[in-house]
């Protein structure tokens, strides 16, 4: 198999994990920092210069990946170039992910999720970052929610894709132990980013992936990092309810967008986020075709719906302004009541051609096709 994925390394792996097969490059001011922390160095890559008063957009990757490899595809997108314009943008690897990585030595400790999410604010502090909009892809979307739930004033708004808020129950626990008995670490990282159906049929991006994942991060350093996830806590969010916990109850601030393929093995763990998440401020993107990474399979729809998340929290309002019109008028078309359409526009401007109903005690759902 490794054979045979060697074969495909220059003329199909570069153009996914660089994001050269999604629309014309652009040049950005980038600059690679280590910055100290109290859990050791963070490999950090800040793009462009802070925009006046507006906020960065911060990234965080999953398990097996690095910035590059998560993010290159979806920044890369022409669409995505129109965004950047207008924000700087901040990627961040965690420790021992980058290209090029070190071993750790023997006896290092890798930090906790909650630990990884607690050395953030020292880092944009040091960099001189006031807030974020974080987007962030499954170990990292845990990562940015964290971070959101103990600094709210320092993040604006979320882009979840796979997010999972559970632990491991006792079951998955034990199913994890015995996979681990009859697979290797690699195994168990596709696993998390792929279903079967896509393991079988989506050879070409599966193959990138493997290599990717084998070859490109030391496994010591990814094997913490995956058992780092791996042993995460429960997220502490419920649901407001009017005139009960609307004071009271842990859960985002920020508006948020959840983001899931519709072939994803994170679909049911993304709902679940849902379900405690404030309907007022969320929005829930189910991208139809599509598996466990949309970043990188759909990089156009989503830097759309990115586009319009932004303009939803007040940040470039002219940008896209024809297409925005015109999908707030299929949207309003599409729900058939003006409660529907009030729920539409607290989520924000939807792109042309989504679907959005709001269902009681539901966040907005919206539903993509390809």
């Amino acid at each position: 198999m490794m054979e045979e994925l060697h074969d495909v390394q220059l003329t199909e792996i570069k153009p996914l994990l660089t994001g050269q097969n999604g629309g014309n490059l652009q040049d950005f001011d980038c600059q690679e920092h280590d910055v100290e922390t109290t859990h050791g160095v963070l490999h950090v890559t800040m793009r462009g210069v802070a925009k006046g008063n507006r906020p960065t957009i911060l990234t965080y990757h999953d398990i097996g990946l690095n910035h590059k490899s998560c993010f290159n595809s979806l920044f890369n997108y022409e669409d995505m170039q129109e965004v950047t314009q207008h924000f700087s943008v901040l990627h961040v690897d965690a420790p021992g992910q980058q290209e090029n990585a070190p071993v750790f030595p023997t006896g290092y400790q890798y930090p906790t999720m909650d630990q990884l999410a607690e050395i953030l604010p020292a880092v944009l502090t040091q960099l001189q970052v006031k807030s974020v909009i974080g987007i962030g892809v499954g170990a990292g979307a845990y990562i940015l929610t964290k971070l959101a739930l103990n600094e709210p004033t320092l993040v604006e708004g979320l882009v979840l894709i796979n997010i999972d808020p559970c632990a491991k129950g006792w079951m998955d626990w034990a199913a994890s132990k015995l996979s681990g008995w009859t697979s290797n670490l690699v195994d168990n990282i596709m696993g998390h980013h792929f279903s079967t159906d896509e393991l079988t049929e989506n050879k070409e991006i599966v193959q990138t992936y493997r290599l990717h994942i084998s070859q490109d991060i030391p496994l010591d350093n990814l094997a913490m990092f995956y058992n780092s996830y791996d042993s995460r806590t429960e997220l502490q969010m419920e649901r407001p309810v009017p005139g009960l916990n609307e004071t009271t109850g842990t859960t985002l601030r920020c508006s948020a967008l959840l983001v899931v393929g519709d072939t994803s093995p994170a679909v049911d763990a993304v709902v679940e986020c849902n379900s405690r998440m404030n309907p007022t401020k969320t929005s829930l993107l189910k991208m139809a075709d599509c598996g466990g990474l949309p970043q990188v399979v759909q990089p156009g729809k989503l830097a759309e719906a990115f586009k319009y998340f932004v303009q939803g929290m007040g940040y470039m309002p002219t940008a896209g302004m024809t297409r925005l019109v015109r999908s707030r008028t299929h949207s309003a078309s599409s729900v058939g009541s003006t409660d529907g359409i009030r729920s539409c526009s607290t989520a924000g401007a939807l792109p042309e051609g989504t679907n959005c109903t709001s269902p009681k005690q539901t966040a907005v759902h919206i539903e993509m096709t390809a």
